[in-house]
């Protein structure tokens, strides 16, 4: 298995003989390149803007200062590539409105355009030295140590790092020698220098913290595309029902009823009755199934009429009272009617109540449901009622469902949804 990062290479055997002392070396050697450019570009804004700030022109080189840290962390984040191959997410949003305004606007007001600035500073203040003063001792050094030998023969003699004068064969082959020990050392050096220096470049220009918060936003939006994908199935399937086999079965009981007419008194006629009647029975289930697949009276009126059709169709006496002042998103809507739905016919099988009530309205951005009966009492969302699916389909859509069912009763099923009614 290939190491990951530089971390992981320095850890295994062959490192020095690998490619990664020289991929860090070059990150290295580009930061330091990097960090003159840099240097010398905020100085010279600081002097221009010091000079021009009478003239109102010193703000937009101070502002042009301050925005430079977004291309230098595009260009870090392009450099770490070389340490550590993992991908650095941007932290910035994209801005609401077209424009240049708007732009400006978005990123003065991001915290990552300030940590962004305050690690371009820190770049052209200290990075940048480090990189070259691990490069020259991990690197520079040895390979001089190294050319002894070379520097000998071309020049006479040879003075290694302006220390030591060399005049010797055997002393410049000794020095060689050395230097290849430096060498295999100093591409450790390059290695945790680079490693080190990504580390602080990432956690500064890219924290995993906004990655982790991308990862959650991006997983919070998948799950609303499961949702409403899921709806978008169950009204394809009751179409399909509707539209198919509903037609084909009303048909098919047409058919046998008038089969029934036609038939003499005796078997047959017996069995063509018996038919009709399955049919009947088939068909009755069937418009039962698909109801409770999607109703059309949700899909075409709405959550307030669909739920006072649920109501009418309760086994104990429901009264209705909700308030919504239009659509709402067909996903509340639907997780909404299945909660009604699913509370109503746990209170007619368990609860042993006289009378349900169904409340509730829109407001403030959210949609409130309460379903109050006066039974017994004891409910537990766990407890087989059916509630535990549906808290798991509300909270996808950010909601929260809260039951309060003391013994004795009464039992109140409390559902909140944030949503805004459907344009």
């Amino acid at each position: 298995m290939h190491p990951r990062n530089v971390w992981q290479a320095l850890s295994r055997p062959g490192y020095a003989l690998s490619a990664w002392p020289w991929r860090s070396a070059g990150y290295l050697l580009t930061g330091t390149l990097t960090g003159v450019v840099l240097l010398v570009g905020i100085v010279l804004s600081a002097v221009a803007g010091g000079v021009l700030a009478l003239a109102l022109v010193g703000l937009p080189l101070l502002l042009c200062t301050v925005l430079a840290g977004i291309p230098v962390a595009a260009l870090e984040r392009l450099r770490l590539r070389l340490v550590d191959p993992e991908p650095a997410p941007d932290p910035h949003e994209p801005p609401g409105d077209p424009g240049l305004r708007a732009w400006l606007t978005t990123r003065l007001r991001e915290r990552a355009t300030w940590r962004e600035f305050g690690h371009a500073l820190l770049f052209a203040g200290l990075l940048w030295p480090v990189d070259a003063l691990a490069l020259a001792v991990g690197l520079l050094c040895p390979l001089t140590v190294v050319a002894t030998p070379v520097l000998l023969a071309v020049f006479g003699e040879a003075k290694v790092l302006k220390v030591w004068l060399v005049t010797g064969w055997p002393a410049a082959f000794g020095f060689a020698l050395l230097g290849l020990v430096l060498l295999v050392l100093g591409a450790y050096l390059l290695g945790v220098v680079a490693g080190a220096r990504a580390g602080l470049t990432r956690l500064l220009i890219a924290p995993r913290e906004a990655d982790l918060g991308a990862r959650v936003v991006e997983l919070a939006r998948s799950r609303v595309r499961l949702v409403d994908a899921f709806e978008a199935e169950r009204r394809r399937i009751e179409r399909d029902l509707h539209d198919g086999a509903q037609v084909r079965l009303v048909a098919l009981t047409m058919t046998l009823g008038l089969a029934r007419l036609d038939a003499p008194p005796g078997p047959l006629a017996d069995q063509l009755a018996k038919a009709h009647e399955e049919a009947g029975t088939a068909l009755a289930e069937l418009r039962e199934l698909i109801h409770g697949i999607h109703p059309k009276v949700l899909a075409d009126y709405g959550l307030e009429a669909a739920v006072t059709d649920a109501a009418d169709r309760s086994a104990v006496p429901v009264d209705v009272d909700l308030e919504l002042s239009g659509r709402l998103s067909q996903a509340v809507e639907a997780a909404a009617y299945f909660v009604v739905c699913e509370a109503l016919a746990n209170v007619g099988r368990h609860s042993g109540a006289s009378r349900a009530e169904v409340s509730g309205g829109h407001r403030d951005g959210r949609l409130f449901l309460l379903v109050r009966d006066d039974g017994r009492g004891g409910a537990r969302a766990g407890a087989g009622s059916g509630l535990t699916g549906l808290a798991d389909r509300v909270s996808v859509l950010d909601g929260r469902l809260t039951l309060s069912s003391p013994p004795g009763g009464p039992t109140l099923l409390r559902v909140e949804i944030p949503c805004e009614p459907a344009s």
